[in-house]
């Protein structure tokens, strides 16, 4: 069994844009899109809000899902964020508590 691994996404704000990604260290992770440490999509489009995630048991199952779940409409991805997370909180503050 790996360490445990997540599946997360962001939003720029609520209905905004998003980006879906996957990691085991979802804190460090998350720090990193919210301080722009890394050139990339969240850094140029300000997506640095954390508006759902997942745990799983290894890597290859959460690299597994992001990968589907990349494949979603937008619209799928808006009904599912609030669907889980109605008010689209950031949960940062959760996880980091």
């Amino acid at each position: 069994m790996d360490k445990p691994s997540y599946v997360y996404m962001l939003a720029s704000a609520p209905y905004g844009t998003l980006y879906i990604g996957s990691t085991t260290d979802l804190i460090k992770r998350v720090w990193q899109h919210r301080e722009e440490v890394v050139a990339g999509f969240t850094k140029t489009y300000g997506v640095h809000m954390l508006v759902w995630f997942e745990i799983h048991n290894e890597l290859i199952s959460a690299a597994a899902r992001e990968k589907n779940m990349k494949k979603w409409k937008r619209a799928w991805k808006v009904d599912f964020i609030s669907t889980h997370n109605p008010q689209w909180r950031d949960l940062y503050e959760e996880i980091i508590a």
